[in-house]
């Protein structure tokens, strides 16, 4: 059979480096030879798997979809392939055509037109792997900047009234006062307490006082500008991200006191204006259902004090909907967690093809780890000769500052890289795990959980819900849907050789 081999990397810097895609082309070409497949072509790409247009696969699917008889894709593992499952439509369908043949080495699997349930079910979770693993990491930099504004660092451009500026001992950045641009936003602040100016007025009035923005071209700031500035904690000490405020820790020096900026919020509210609350019912399925006929939400409510309800809302006119008790609608969804549970058999299986793929993983992590340390070192070593260099007066300190800041910033962020693939190493195994887990005992536990866990586990599982009469119809999230599957086809059944693909 002919063969299409695929090795990537994700970025610039691993194709610098050049030892990964060789690595994966040799081993692939050998996997090859040893399964007689006839390599026709190799496709060495440098593409993020989750973000963008991925070109280079496409040219790749493209070469597959042209080809006259059926060929091999031959990768190295899944996540070579895919880190999200928005692949597995495209892949799966040219599989079920005979289009196409996987091979992917790591994790021993084969698929083609004839594979399995259980095959289809692993390539499935080795997927949800890939795509936990990624998540870990971006958990791991939503906490890494989570911690750096908890210590009073900022992690953008500074706003107006400050500059960015770097220290030149740590080499680490921080947040300086604008000479030129500062006492005009506190007098900005000064103004509009007093209630008599509005935004425009004030935005006319440091416009001629000559206030532009900090970045080129130093345009001046518009009313919408003033009017968020004026809403800004950042100009008292205190940095709000997603709603968070972080109190600023001393690194750098308010322009305004709280006492200013409190008085502005009590002028932009203006006369007791008391903002709308809505104070909602806890209702399961609330906001999670539209209606089948016309698409409108499904709202909820209690009658008689104990009994809830779920109706068409009618936002766009009569469309015959019934109304359901919200009772009847929960009992389809347990029902349906019922049927997801996976025989223990399978569950053990699962989680030793899960835990193989990960130590699989674990050696070539081992790899990229030892790199990255390796690197840190000779940039410590870069720093010495450096540091020397400077005591014997070869370089100027300009340049011994210059050099030394760049060389402390890579190293910095060679040491987040560190951290935060050795945390993601931990949690995707056990992300992987706990998928197995719910899904098994997913009835039990939407029973026995109160309101808000009931909506997390729907959420979990179920999207694109509706209500079509009394039925409640919806879609299952991957992988939960293979699971389905595999329950309702019988293909579960232990011991039924048809489930099984022969050693190879």
């Amino acid at each position: 059979m002919k063969a299409v081999i695929l090795a990537r990397v994700s970025t610039k810097e691993q194709e610098e480096e050049g030892k990964s895609i060789l690595a994966q082309i040799d081993r692939l070409k050998g996997y090859c030879h040893k399964n007689d497949l006839e390599v026709v072509k190799q496709f060495e790409i440098i593409e993020s798997s989750t973000r963008g247009v991925r070109k280079d696969f496409n040219l790749m699917i493209d070469f597959i979809v042209a080809q006259k008889e059926k060929v091999a894709l031959v990768a190295d593992a899944v996540d070579r392939v895919q880190r999200s499952f928005k692949e597995s439509v495209l892949l799966d369908e040219l599989r079920k055509k005979g289009k196409v043949v996987l091979y992917f080495v790591r994790e021993g699997l084969i698929l083609s037109e004839d594979s399995k349930g259980f095959e289809i079910m692993m390539w499935n979770f080795a997927v949800m792997s890939a795509s936990s693993y990624v998540l870990s990491l971006s958990d791991n930099v939503k906490r890494s900047v989570d911690y750096k504004l908890k210590n009073g660092e900022w992690i953008g451009r500074a706003p107006v009234g400050y500059l960015n500026s770097r220290d030149q001992v740590s080499g680490h950045s921080k947040i300086v006062i604008d000479p030129q641009r500062s006492y005009l936003i506190q007098r900005a602040f000064e103004l509009y307490s007093t209630g008599t100016y509005s935004v425009g007025a004030i935005a006319k009035l440091l416009r001629d006082e000559g206030l532009t923005n900090s970045l080129p071209p130093h345009r001046s700031m518009v009313s919408s500008q003033i009017n968020e500035m004026l809403k800004n904690p950042f100009y008292y000490g205190y940095m709000e991200c997603k709603g968070t405020l972080y109190f600023n820790q001393g690194k750098y020096e308010p322009i305004i006191d709280k006492e200013l900026f409190d008085r502005c919020q009590v002028v932009r509210e203006g006369w007791h204006k008391k903002p709308f609350k809505y104070a909602s019912k806890p209702y399961v399925l609330r906001g999670f259902v539209k209606c089948a006929h016309c698409g409108c939400a499904i709202s909820f409510d209690t009658k008689k004090g104990k009994y809830v309800y779920g109706s068409c809302s009618g936002y766009k006119g009569k469309c015959g909907a019934v109304r359901v008790n919200e009772n009847d609608l929960l009992s389809q969804v347990a029902d349906l967690f019922g049927k997801l549970s996976i025989p223990q058999d399978r569950l053990i299986e699962l989680k030793d093809r899960v835990q193989t793929s990960h130590e699989a993983k674990e050696k070539v992590h081992t790899v990229e780890i030892a790199g990255l340390r390796c690197e840190y070192d000779s940039l410590q070593k870069q720093l010495s000769v450096l540091f020397d260099m400077r005591l014997q007066e070869s370089i100027t300190q300009d340049m011994y500052d210059k050099k030394a800041t760049e060389l402390k910033e890579r190293q910095y962020n060679i040491d987040a890289k560190l951290k935060q693939y050795t945390e993601a190493d931990g949690n995707f195994l056990i992300t992987v795990s706990y998928l197995l887990d719910i899904a098994s005992r997913a009835r039990d536990l939407f029973v026995s959980s109160k309101v808000d866990q009931k909506r997390r586990l729907i959420a979990f599982v179920l999207s694109n819900l509706s209500l079509d009469g009394k039925k409640l119809v919806y879609k299952l999230h991957e992988p939960f849907d293979a699971i389905l599957q595999a329950n309702e086809s019988s293909k579960w059944l232990p011991g039924s050789d048809s489930n099984r693909r022969p050693t190879r």
